[in-house]
């Protein structure tokens, strides 16, 4: 029985000054798809991957850890001795966490309690299901 508190690695963020052109280079000329697009930020996939390459222009870049749920997660990482940096706090989909692991690896763990974005045909975020 796998007893991790992590489900995958939901996505790795990287920070870009201008969407527009991070989507042409990830996309055009590097082959991810748009899944999704918000204001500040899009998620790109990768062949039937499960991880998503999300580009953001408003905060730092960041490894995002999926869990069933960030408070029973949560429980379970602090009591092995990792720190509560943030949160938890909303997210459109659910709830996120940042944390700090005992060497001070940072990362965020994140639960989708809310849904998952729906989008229109052209990527933009529409909503939440």
């Amino acid at each position: 029985m796998d007893s991790s508190i992590f489900q995958n690695v939901d996505c790795v963020s990287f920070y870009v000054d201008d969407l527009d052109n991070g989507i042409s280079f990830y996309s055009n000329a590097l082959g991810l798809r748009l899944l999704w697009r918000a204001d500040y930020s899009c998620g790109l996939g990768m062949c039937d991957a499960i991880t998503e390459v999300v580009l953001v222009n408003e905060h730092n870049p960041q490894v995002n850890f999926k869990v069933e749920s960030v408070k029973s997660a949560l429980e379970v990482f602090l009591d092995a001795g990792g720190k509560l940096e943030y949160g938890p706090f909303d997210i459109d989909i659910g709830k996120c966490a940042v944390v700090v692991d005992k060497w001070g690896n940072r990362f965020c763990m994140l639960d989708m309690s809310k849904g998952q974005y729906t989008v229109d045909v052209n990527g933009n975020v529409t909503g939440v299901k």
